[in-house]
């Protein structure tokens, strides 16, 4: 037994700032020390705080160490571990609470409000060793089902609970998987859809990373359940650390008699593979990427029938994402009632959030379902940086709808968002400040989706590319107000005749911006002014009174469109300026404004 563990992130962000060298300076440290027989070190997945990371956990004392450097490691051994006193620089600062100390993430605002499920084994165990996963009680949900529930005593119990699928639309799993066990076929397929394509989404990611045997087990359940051998997990290849985590996962499994024939003695056997995904959007569509399965090019097919009639290679196939397997075995463990009394009468449960763009607390969040936007962004998420105002929150990804301050103290499920203009999508919260123009996030948004259009059906391939034109007139200042009216039209129509679920859901970042933003689209049009100063075609850079002649923005300037004399005000030639933001940047002075 260990007196000491020392607990190193080892997910995507953490990873990309050094925690690999860091653990491995911890390891080398402890050898060197002698320290070995007593303190262990432990390469976990995502905490959740990714904007203090490198984050550090030390137990039984629960110390927070935040922001660690590779040299910081000789003095955490030295002070932590030898003498038993904590680095006080080192620990989590709390803004929140006067930018004291944090001695535990349990201390944290950013941990109170949350309920983790999903995410319960997250930056708990090592996600590389089978037996921390077990000790977690897992693969006893597995374990139940095949020795005491039926399968569709199994359906049941996930009816029970209310379990809607995490990926986005939202559809009742016990439904899916009854519609799939409901079919005569002595083939079937259950697959998971790990390809998370969302700007500023990392909720799936971040539980295959750091806990990829609850997807196992849970795809394993959903096998005996609908009467199906084989699963396949369609994950990014650009998820490296995922898919490395997912293989040995499966072989662990496999060599543990978790996974292939006979599972635990019981005659029943199922089997898991991966699939990588090439970095299309569409292929997040349940049809595109059952196609791409196959072996063809990720488009979508027309539905019915749909796949749990007619799937995967013509065969009866239930479709989940990473987020909803991960629920699985602890509602089969813990009962219906315990799951359903979270959440609202309608989304039941908690929902895993990655919360990015202008907010503190940058990271990933697991709230019940129920919580408001403004708990999530001003307590959970810590508020706006640098005094700024909050202006509106993107869920859904570009496939969802801005939501404004209006709807600060919304609920946040799955119906509220959908009568505000948004939706739940995956779980990418991107938060927006005053310094943010609506007009131009719309715009990002489609530019995104017409890049990743298939291309199969004329309403998306077309549609949305003339929608992007009218939003290019209107930043450019050469919309006219019937503009925004056939633009708006256009969206309707749009949504209306798409194939799939990305062309018909293409139009809300244009549509919602239009509902709550009208007057930015509007000063656009009618004033020629983008009033957040972001369009470059609609603003000037002045020089006011406060210029000290220093000359300094005229030499930056790389196209000579500023001149003065020395110890004078200087003035900016409009017809030459090309707004690259150069001269504003360089005044010392803050003599130079947008307009």
């Amino acid at each position: 037994m260990y007196r000491t563990h020392i607990l190193v992130c080892g997910g995507t962000g953490c990873h990309s700032n050094n925690s690999g060298k860091i653990r491995e300076a911890f390891e080398q440290q402890i050898i060197e020390r002698g320290l070995d027989k007593d303190v262990c070190v432990v390469g976990t997945g995502c905490f959740g705080l990714c904007a203090v990371g490198p984050i550090i956990i030390i137990y039984p004392e629960g110390a927070f160490y935040s922001c660690v450097k590779v040299e910081d490691v000789p003095e955490i051994i030295e002070e932590h571990i030898v003498k038993g006193r904590l680095v006080e620089r080192l620990l989590y600062h709390e803004k929140a609470l006067g930018n004291v100390a944090v001695k535990s993430l349990a201390e944290t605002n950013f941990y109170k409000k949350q309920t983790r499920v999903a995410l319960r084994n997250c930056g708990v165990i090592n996600p590389e060793r089978i037996d921390e996963y077990i000790a977690r009680d897992g693969y006893q949900a597995l374990i139940k089902c095949l020795t005491e529930l039926e399968p569709q005593q199994i359906i049941d119990i996930l009816k029970a609970s209310g379990l809607r699928g995490r990926g986005g639309a939202g559809f009742p799993t016990g439904v899916k998987w009854q519609f799939a066990k409901n079919q005569d076929n002595d083939t079937k397929y259950v697959c998971c859809n790990a390809d998370e394509g969302d700007p500023g989404a990392f909720m799936d990611r971040s539980v295959l990373e750091g806990d990829p045997h609850a997807v196992l087990e849970a795809m394993t359940i959903a096998g005996y359940a609908i009467g199906s051998h084989q699963g396949y997990i369609y994950v990014r290849a650009e998820y490296p650390i995922a898919v490395e985590r997912l293989k040995i996962a499966i072989a662990q499994s496999r060599e543990y008699g978790l996974l292939g024939d006979d599972i635990l003695g019981t005659g029943f056997a199922f089997d898991i593979e991966l699939k990588l995904g090439s970095g299309a959007f569409v292929c997040g569509e349940e049809t595109a990427l059952m196609t791409s399965i196959e072996g063809h090019r990720g488009e979508p097919r027309p539905r019915p029938p749909f796949p749990a009639v007619k799937g995967l290679f013509a065969k009866p196939t239930i479709l989940n994402n990473v987020e909803t397997y991960a629920n699985v075995a602890q509602i089969i463990l813990k009962g219906a009632d315990w799951f359903a009394s979270m959440g609202t009468e309608k989304s039941k449960g908690t929902k895993v959030f990655a919360l990015g763009g202008k907010i503190t607390n940058t990271g990933l969040v697991e709230i019940p379902m129920g919580t408001t936007l403004r708990e999530i962004i001003e307590d959970i998420g810590g508020g706006i940086p640098n005094g700024k105002k909050f202006k509106a929150a993107q869920t859904g990804g570009p496939s969802g709808g801005c939501i404004p301050a209006e709807h600060l103290d919304i609920p946040i499920d799955y119906d509220n968002l959908i009568s505000i203009g948004s939706m739940m999508g995956s779980g990418g919260m991107i938060v927006m400040d005053e310094d943010n123009c609506m007009v131009d996030i719309a715009k990002f948004f489609l530019e995104f989706t017409v890049d990743e259009s298939c291309g199969k059906c004329t309403p998306c391939r077309i549609g949305n590319r003339r929608l992007l034109e009218y939003l290019d007139k209107i930043t450019k200042g050469q919309a006219t107000l019937q503009d925004l009216d056939d633009m708006e039209q256009l969206c309707y129509y749009i949504k209306s005749n798409s194939l799939c679920g990305l062309g018909q859901t293409a139009p809300n970042p244009v549509l919602s911006t239009l509902r709550y933003f009208r007057d930015e689209y509007e000063a656009h049009i009618k004033e020629r002014r983008c009033p957040a100063h972001v369009c470059k075609n609609l603003i000037q850079y002045k020089i006011t009174d406060a210029c000290k002649g220093c000359s300094a923005c005229s030499r930056k300037c790389p196209v000579s469109a500023i001149s003065g004399e020395i110890k004078k005000k200087f003035d900016i030639d409009q017809t030459k300026c090309i707004k690259c933001g150069q001269c504003i940047a360089t005044c010392r002075f803050g003599a130079i404004i947008k307009e």
